[in-house]
């Protein structure tokens, strides 16, 4: 038998009042932060904040990714301010189009988010040059990231254009903006970092939370709260390293918060500090354990193309929440394109004296949400972990996590608690990537000792299947007088006296009541396996279900919603983005009347607790493209530069395969993406004279947005160009997808059209 034993005891209070962030006492929706967790209004709060850069997204896109992001379950975005984009000449500065970071912080508060301004100077984020103009990074004269004074006299300007867009929209004036980072991934210069931050409030720049990247044993100032990282791959490791070093660490449940790894070619290589001279943080116990750069996904380089999966993505949040996370944060949460200048593409590259190559263009990152805003399956797995936060967020911050198993033993079942002494939730996962999967797990059993009891989870001993995670609740309040015991099923949100969980696949679910019984489960689970209790109702849904659920604000009043399709809010209205012509949407409640704008609506008959319609977009659906077979090509010998002598990405395109592609009329189609599924080396997109997309080939489709170029698409159609792979030139790719041959195959090519339904309540009723 798998037996588990563990003693849990009510962790110490926090410190209060010892750092130097938070809002002043009195003020409206007071942020403070303790050494454990953070506050708003006087309650406990995970904030949960994805990176979404808006210079590199259209500006007529920025409400729908903002939309998504919030329906998603974020409460705040965290976004660069790229100084070579906002001031490409000495003094002359740009804050129009999609540069328009004040309209954008708008935008996201109209949406519900908060926003982090990460302010650079230096951001990083595979920018050229890191983010520096090029005007500031060919001069020889100056020492950047210091305290030299001629570089801090070209600091001040930007910061205070930056805060001269933030006025009126921080936090203390009634606005979204709650926070910023000052610089990025700066390891040994806290002196510098402080006065940042001095030079940001000389400014008028008045936030409660002030950040800096911590990882890598950077060396932050007092006045700067250290945020971690955490990714499951990194396109920065060699093409050499079969699995980063760094990466099961973070399939495991500790509290040790730190990263060496993360970026430590660009340390080396632009900073000189060797991996080896850090020093990791093992617990500290001043400051809560927060991240800002949970892998979202993972860009590729030239060299290497990582392959993160959605599940990758999922269980290293979840694990993170197991290991006392206080603040979730992911990057990239949104991906987009790289910025275009006079210089060219703005991506980092070798020939700026990076390490690696990166597309010229794409930075989808595989994001939940992609480059074109396509909404990949991760977007629905981190949304039932933030449903779970938005309601039992003030409970989970103030527990302390207690390691039962969390070596780096394969075989050793990986478990955790996190618990206020009295009740909590018990952690599990046989979750890793493929590459390095761990085994089922049998006749598993837990038993949690608090003061005043203990638990055991579940009543027989089950068998875990492989590649699994979960949080079980202990001892949930289900009402004044009723508790949940146990159960293994995860909860997720609760809405008036309904209680909703979610089952996991191969997992039997058991709920308990605090008398000790077992209750029945009426039937599967799924939509309709509703229990009545006592003054409460629990839904059971599948994992499939749980993957569609929403909750949000529709028609006077928070709703659950099931949806086929993607949705989420503007404006009041309920906005459905269908890539099928027909798609399934449920409510809970229903509301009472339901009008469609963009597609035909029709009720389902149904006796179960959902009111159930189907939508028809006319103009959504795949359409498969006729494609040509690629003729000969011959790539060009291959090159290696950059400070670390790693492959380059070819330039010389002569020897290309060209592929011309006609495109059909894609209609009133919301938005048109060509997608290929191709082999290859590398890939070039025009339409018309104009580059659109690149492509490093890496397992994954290759998707090109056609709908900014409607009528130029229609005359000239997309002409491709193609280099063939060569396993010999030494490209590092997923072993999942290396035993392909060399040379180039489109295996298909489709249009994908979404469409756009406007959903809305010709009434707004509370039933």
């Amino acid at each position: 038998m798998n037996a588990h034993e563990l003693r849990v005891f009510p962790p110490a209070p926090p410190l209060r009042g010892h750092l130097p962030f938070g809002d002043p006492a009195g003020a409206p929706d007071r942020i403070e932060v303790t050494s454990r967790w953070f506050e708003r209004g006087g309650r406990p709060w995970i904030p949960i904040t994805g990176e979404i850069h808006y210079s590199r997204i259209p500006r007529e896109r920025w409400s729908e990714v903002l939309g998504q992001a919030r329906a998603g379950g974020l409460d705040s975005v965290a976004t660069y301010v790229f100084w070579a984009a906002h001031e490409p000449e000495p003094g002359r500065f740009d804050w129009s189009g999609n540069l328009d970071l004040r309209a954008f912080i708008e935008l996201a508060a109209a949406h519900g988010l908060d926003v982090i301004v990460r302010l650079g100077p230096w951001g990083h984020g595979e920018y050229r040059y890191g983010g520096f103009p090029e005007w500031l990074a060919e001069r020889d004269d100056l020492r950047t990231r210091t305290d030299d004074p001629a570089y801090l006299e070209l600091v001040r300007p930007l910061y205070a254009q930056i805060i001269a867009q933030l006025k009126g929209l921080t936090h203390a004036e009634g606005g979204p903006v709650i926070g910023a980072q000052a610089d990025n991934e700066l390891y040994d210069r806290p002196d510098h970092l402080a006065t940042l931050r001095g030079i940001a409030e000389e400014s008028g720049l008045r936030v409660p939370m002030w950040t800096a990247t911590g990882w890598g044993g950077a060396q932050v100032p007092a006045t700067l709260l250290p945020l971690y990282s955490a990714y499951a791959e990194g396109f920065w490791e060699d093409e050499t390293t079969e699995w980063p070093a760094f990466a099961p660490f973070h399939f495991r449940y500790s509290e040790v918060r730190d990263d060496l790894t993360v970026g430590a070619d660009l340390r080396e290589a632009l900073d000189g500090i060797a991996t080896e001279s850090a020093e990791p943080l093992e617990h500290d116990d001043r400051t809560p354990f927060a991240t800002c750069e949970l892998g979202g996904g993972m860009h590729v380089a030239y060299h290497r193309r990582p392959l993160v999966s959605s599940a990758d993505v999922a269980n290293l949040a979840l694990a993170k929440i197991g290991s006392g996370s206080a603040w979730q944060g992911y990057y990239m949460y949104a991906g987009g394109t790289q910025r275009t200048g006079a210089q060219g593409t703005q991506q980092e590259s070798h020939a700026t004296g990076y390490p690696n190559d990166v597309p010229q263009l794409t930075y989808d990152f595989h994001a939940p949400i992609g480059e074109h805003g396509q909404i990949r399956p991760h977007h629905h797995y981190l949304r039932r972990q933030h449903l779970w936060l938005r309601e039992e967020g003030h409970r989970i911050a103030t527990m302390a996590s207690t390691v039962g198993g969390g070596s780096d033993d394969p075989d050793e079942l990986r478990w955790a608690v996190r618990s206020d002494g009295r009740s909590g939730y018990l952690f599990t996962t046989t979750y890793q990537p493929p590459k390095r999967p761990l085994a089922a797990q049998s006749g598993v059993q837990f038993t949690v000792r608090f003061d005043d009891g203990e638990v055991t989870v579940p009543t027989a001993p089950i068998d875990l299947p492989a590649g699994v995670s979960a949080a079980w609740p202990l001892r949930y309040p289900l009402t004044a007088d009723l508790e949940l015991r146990s159960a293994t099923a995860q909860l997720l949100t609760r809405l008036d006296d309904l209680v909703v969980l979610a089952a996991t696949d191969g997992v039997p679910v058991e709920i308990v009541l605090g008398d000790g019984t077992v209750v029945d489960l009426p039937a599967a689970p799924g939509p309709d396996c509703v229990i009545d209790l006592d003054g409460v109702r629990l839904l059971v849904l599948d994992d499939a279900s749980a993957n569609r659920l929403y909750r949000l604000p529709f028609a006077g009043r928070d709703r659950l919603i099931l949806a086929d399709a993607p949705v989420h809010l503007d404006d009041g209205d309920l906005i459905v983005r269908p890539a099928t012509e027909h798609a399934a949407i449920a409510f809970l409640p229903a509301p009472t009347a339901l009008e469609a704008e963009g597609g035909r609506l029709e009720a389902d008959a149904g006796d179960g607790p959902w009111a159930t319609w189907t939508l028809t977009a006319a103009h959504a659906g795949a359409i498969p493209v006729p494609v040509e077979r690629p003729g000969p090509a011959t790539a060009p010998e291959p090159r290696r530069g950059g400070p670390m002598g790693r492959l380059s990405a070819p330039t010389d395109y002569t020897g290309a395969a060209t592929v011309h592609i006609e495109v059909p009329d894609f209609g009133d189609a919301d938005r048109a993406l060509l997608r290929l599924d191709w082999t290859g080396d590398t890939g070039r997109a025009y339409i018309g004279d104009a580059f659109v997309s690149d492509h490093f080939w890496h397992g994954r489709n290759w998707d090109i947005d056609l709908t900014p170029y409607r009528d130029t698409v229609a005359r000239h159609g997309v002409r491709l160009e193609l280099l063939p792979w060569r396993r010999a030139a030494g490209v590092w790719v997923d072993q999942s997808v290396r035993a392909i041959e060399d040379g180039i195959a489109i295996k298909s090519a489709a249009i994908i059209r979404v469409g756009t339904i406007r959903l809305n309540a010709p009434t707004s009723e509370v039933p």
